[in-house]
């Protein structure tokens, strides 16, 4: 795959039977070093100065979302696992804990695909079910 990329990431969460859905399509950088795919791109947030600096790294059993600027937060995803992260926010700060129960990684000579499947709690509560899938192609596949 290319070092320019085109990325969309959409994400989905439910929560006491009402969903919202959220999607993204942005440009980016792809590249791996030591066995990691590494996913760079910056999101603009409507409220914030500054854009927030994505990086994403895949493995074959995980995946990592580490959010800088306005939001800060370092999420971990790994099947069969419950992890903390803490979410800092304009608003204050706030502990999660992650539990995976699925996640798929499918990768093609000129593009990823990561699936997760994962639920939200706060103080030993599920808050929600999520779903977040990434699809990462070559700028110069995208555009034919």
């Amino acid at each position: 795959m290319t070092k320019e990329v085109l990325i969309s990431v959409t994400g989905m969460h439910m929560m006491d039977g009402d969903s919202s859905d959220v999607e993204l399509v942005t440009t980016g950088k792809y590249y791996v070093k030591n066995g990691i795919r590494y996913i760079l791109y910056d999101e603009s947030i409507d409220g914030l100065e500054q854009p927030v600096k994505n990086v994403v790294k895949v493995r074959d059993d995980s995946m990592e979302v580490i959010r800088r600027g306005g939001f800060q937060v370092h999420m971990t995803f790994k099947r069969g696992m419950t992890l903390m992260a803490s979410y800092a926010t304009p608003f204050g700060e706030m502990s999660v804990g992650i539990t995976t129960e699925s996640i798929q990684v499918a990768e093609e000579e000129d593009s990823l695909h990561v699936h997760a499947e994962y639920l939200l709690d706060m103080n030993g509560q599920q808050i929600s079910r999520c779903r977040i899938a990434l699809e990462v192609r070559s700028r110069a596949m995208a555009s034919q």
